[in-house]
């Protein structure tokens, strides 16, 4: 799956990505689907072996255009695994409170902990890319963001969290389907807004945008990942299959027993 990792420097080239693609795996839907479940009992062991050790943090960036299956991600990525371990932050428009501080303010305050994975659902990037698309921040400001977020990522990668940052990248022609989908469900309006189609006008911009702070983002201590995500099977296998990887590279280790325990005897 190292295919996926962007290297340092290098631009992605987003429109020469198949998005339907699924690169190093040839074994299918029904293959990957089975190696899911697989992955889903490793990540689960993983997870409180991470939570027992208590030594280390694990963040989780999730980026994508509308419909582009974060919320699939956090579903079935970790389907399984104990929640005291895992949260979830997700970012919508800045409150009065948040706007009052540093732009990166309020992503300090929700960082994972010792023995916790955090997910961040949206994430700091909107700055880059929001921000920009919509000129809500004038250039000379949004360009020299990039710098404080990679200085941000190292800092907290040099204090003992290990980041994964993952690009879901879907095509303009599947988000159409799925924008049409939420609408012909009356279970999924409530996760429809206009605002959605509005977006779709600034497509190019976005692509744009998300090239240009993945490139110049993308780290040794900060990895990004883009994930081609038409196929939600294979998005959440590659997914998977690195979070899995890279805990596993951790080689943590279950904390010593307290002494004297086999002479412990459970009384009736």
């Amino acid at each position: 799956m190292s295919s996926h990792r962007i290297k340092p420097g290098k631009e992605p080239k987003l429109h020469k990505i198949d998005t339907a693609g699924t690169p190093d795996w040839s074994d299918g839907r029904e293959a990957g689907e089975a190696r899911m479940l697989e992955l889903n009992r490793e990540l689960e062991e993983l997870q409180e072996l991470l939570y027992a050790e208590g030594k280390r943090r694990v963040l989780v960036v999730l980026q994508a255009m509308d419909t582009g299956g974060k919320d699939g991600v956090i579903r079935h990525v970790f389907d399984g695994v104990n929640p005291i371990g895992v949260r979830v932050a997700s970012f919508k428009q800045p409150s009065t409170l948040e706007l009052s501080h540093n732009y990166l303010w309020r992503y300090f305050q929700q960082l994972p902990k010792r023995g916790e994975i955090v997910i961040f659902n949206r994430s700091h990037y909107e700055s880059v890319l929001v921000e920009r698309v919509h000129e809500i921040a004038p250039k000379k400001v949004w360009k020299r963001r990039y710098d404080h977020i990679v200085d941000m990522e190292r800092t907290i990668a040099e204090e003992g969290t290990t980041i994964l940052k993952f690009f879901l990248h879907i095509s303009k022609a599947e988000q159409k389907l799925r924008l049409q989908a939420r609408l012909d469900d009356k279970s999924k309006l409530w996760k429809f807004a206009p605002g959605d189609v509005a977006e779709r006008e600034h497509w190019s911009d976005y692509m744009e945008a998300y090239e240009e702070a993945i490139e110049r983002t993308s780290t040794d201590d900060a990895p990004w990942y883009v994930i081609p995500a038409d196929k939600k099977w294979y998005r959440d296998l590659v997914i998977s299959q690195i979070i899995v990887d890279t805990l596993k590279d951790l080689n943590m280790q279950f904390p010593k027993p307290a002494s004297g325990l086999d002479s412990i005897v459970i009384p009736d």
